[in-house]
């Protein structure tokens, strides 16, 4: 845990308000107020940092970070790369993006800079170092924040420039070594698309290619490379001079970049969390998204995580931006916790005058300091905190459970053409992420990179593209013990979107032999029935053939495919591996993964049934031998509950003895220990 406790606090611009000097003073005591033991300084302060090439005017840095190390307040320091100053892109117009209609951009938004450019490299790297001189060993300075939400400008992540073709042709020819290898790997016969010079290849963009979902593929990957890139080597920079950890902060399902890549050369995970809460009363749908992203953060490292930025109260984004009814502050802090961050921090501390986010949430607003309900809900989670931290020192979730959510397969299955053009496979991951959620079990998100040592279940929907040894990996760790389940399209292509010949490459393991895959209208929606229900059977509907081994569990009803296997459990080794060969609803996803549950022993940390709303996660100790076993139980309806047969546990804040039944209330979360 960063500086022995739970960060509270978050961004703070006071480049922004130089010229209100009063207004500093007030932000430290209303920080000692609110509990703010942390903020995060200089995200977008380059122009400030740097106001001519060169010059640096660090001092007015340097007094709020000694100011803040007086009232016990840490750091995390940014690097500013994540907004270009003027004079930058002024007199080196090559280090703005080129989109992909072939136009480079003009000055402004952020994220406006191409990641190979050498003069932005040089430069980013350059302040980035006198930034580590001035600031690395500083004793309230704790950790390094790269950039700011790397690939989100409003838009295309990457950058089309000359140079990124040159460097894109180099990546591929590093990848396959000769044209004709890669020809092969993208199945380039078709349409006479055989390349013959390295020159003829292209990003995709709407005036060129966008049919070869090879090179889409390709291309993407490259992309998350270059940025991953540009992010280790503004690493290196800053820790030149200081030997703190980086981290930069990742985004809610962020489709341009595979953050698996980009882990790797991270120190901590950290992650913006802006659920949609209030969009309708029913609060599940938003938490389970919300837990779920929280559960990937965590799976990176298998470790705590940050929760870099989240709102105070009202955004101003979306289309209606509600403000937070009482309770939901808290419980929204406490759900990061619960599944394994160590903090809670908001953008912002104060609102700006002007600007795009100057109606942005944030625990000041434009009037009136303390004495709004924001500022009162922000300091009670201060308080809570303040207590929570040495409970929960030395923790961290460790699920028995996995959901595969890979970002090449995301990538792959979407760009597909046909079965269907409507795939949404972050809502399929969500749907089946929902059942373990409401049954209080834990699990991860984790790629088909990812060790499945360690896992009883692993869940893999929608596992359209078979990287290179995954189907190996899931044949060992069924065979030695692991139960896995996987559906309808899956195991389709390798990973250059290339189909596999002869049969399916875990056919011996899932007990099954694909045929068709039928995508019916609603018109010809099917049905099945399990468990004595009967459910949907839509959108997808694959058509396979049982093998001698396999246990037939549920068959459809109607059409030319009647009597053909809907839900299939096949035994191989010392495991068990489940498929459902149709998409069906909610209804049935929870029938069947409760009966996946006690077949594999998975249970919650209560041992117990639970309302509707109400989810539990547990903490324990993350080396495996202390006793210590912190639970939590959130309950995300706007109303009391009953937990009933939950055992005997005492209340971790308050020393009560729970016995028997829970009471939480609205919006409460409650933390547990034996």
């Amino acid at each position: 845990m960063l500086g022995g406790q739970l960060l509270h606090g978050g961004d703070y611009n006071p480049d922004q308000w130089l010229s209100y000097p009063e207004v500093f003073e007030e932000d430290v005591r209303l920080m000692k107020e609110a509990g703010v033991n942390c903020v995060s300084l200089g995200i977008f302060a380059w122009a400030t940092l740097e106001p001519e090439e060169g010059r640096y005017e660090l001092d007015w840095m340097d007094h709020i970070i000694t100011r803040l190390e007086e009232e016990g307040i840490c750091v995390i320091l940014a690097t500013p790369s994540a907004a270009m100053p003027h004079w930058l892109t002024q007199k080196y117009r090559e280090v703005m993006q080129v989109q992909a209609d072939g136009h480079r951009n003009l000055s402004g938004k952020r994220h406006n800079f191409c990641y190979t450019s050498p003069v932005m490299r040089e430069k980013i790297t350059a302040i980035n170092r006198e930034l580590s001189k001035r600031f690395g060993r500083r004793k309230n300075v704790i950790l390094w924040h790269i950039s700011n939400e790397l690939g989100g400008n409003f838009g295309d992540s990457t950058c089309h420039c000359e140079l990124c073709q040159e460097v894109f042709r180099e990546w591929l020819k590093k990848k396959y070594g000769t044209l004709d290898e890669l020809n092969n790997a993208w199945w380039n016969q078709f349409w006479s698309h055989t390349y013959t010079d390295w020159n003829q290849i292209h990003s995709p963009v709407p005036y060129g290619e966008t049919t070869s979902t090879a090179l889409i593929l390709d291309w993407k990957r490259f992309s998350t490379e270059q940025i991953s890139d540009f992010c280790e080597m503004e690493i290196r920079a800053v820790k030149e001079f200081s030997d703190l950890p980086a981290t930069t902060n990742f985004m809610y399902f962020f489709k341009g970049l595979d953050y698996n890549r980009m882990q790797r050369g991270l120190d901590i995970i950290s992650w913006d969390n802006y659920p949609h809460w209030h969009k309708q009363k029913d609060e599940v749908p938003a938490a389970v998204k919300s837990a779920a992203n929280h559960s990937m953060m965590r799976a990176f490292k298998k470790a705590p995580f940050l929760l870099m930025e989240s709102a105070p109260s009202g955004i101003s984004w979306r289309t209606a931006n509600p403000l937070k009814r009482p309770g939901m502050h808290m419980l929204s802090c406490m759900q990061a916790v619960a599944h394994g961050s160590d903090s809670a921090l908001y953008f912002q501390w104060r609102k700006g005058r002007g600007g795009f986010e100057k109606f942005h949430g944030a625990v000041l607003d434009h009037k009136y300091g303390s004495n709004t309900r924001t500022f009162r809900d922000v300091s009670e989670v201060g308080k809570r905190f303040k207590n929570l931290s040495t409970l929960i020192d030395g923790t961290v979730n460790q699920p028995k459970a996995a959901i595969v959510f890979d970002w090449e397969n995301w990538w792959a299955v979407e760009d597909t053409q046909g079965p269907r053009l409507d795939f949404e496979y972050k809502e399929w991951i969500v749907s089946h992420y929902r059942t373990f959620w409401e049954e209080g079990i834990e699990v991860d998100l984790i790629s088909m990179d990812a060790d499945l040592e360690g896992y009883a279940l692993v869940s893999a929907p929608l596992n359209y593209m078979y990287k290179e040894g995954w189907a190996d990996k899931v044949r060992k760790f069924v065979s030695n013990g692991g139960h896995f389940v996987t559906t309808c399209f899956s195991g389709e292509v390798n990973d250059t979107d290339l189909c596999f010949l002869g049969h399916h490459p875990l056919e011996d393991v899932l007990g099954i032999v694909p045929e068709e895959i039928d995508a019916p209208s609603e018109e010809f929606e099917n049905s099945f029935c399990y468990g004595g229900m009967e459910y949907p059977a839509k959108d997808l509907c694959g058509i396979v053939h049982p093998r001698d081994t396999v246990e037939v569990l549920s068959v459809y009803e109607k059409d030319f495919y009647a009597g053909c296997p809907v839900v299939t459990c096949n035994p191989y080794g010392n495991g068990k591996a489940w498929y459902l060969a149709a998409e069906s609803d909610l209804a049935f996803l929870r029938a069947f993964y409760k009966d996946v549950f006690a077949e594999v022993g998975l249970h919650n940390a209560l041992d117990t049934e639970l309302p509707y709303g109400v989810t539990v996660t547990e903490r324990s100790s993350a080396d495996g031998e202390g006793e210590k076993r912190i639970v939590f139980v959130m309950n995300f309806k706007n109303e009391p509950v009953m937990v009933e047969g939950i055992g005997k546990w005492m209340d971790a804040e308050s020393g009560e003895t729970c016995e028997g039944s829970l009471e939480l209330e609205a919006f409460q979360c409650r933390v547990l220990t034996r």
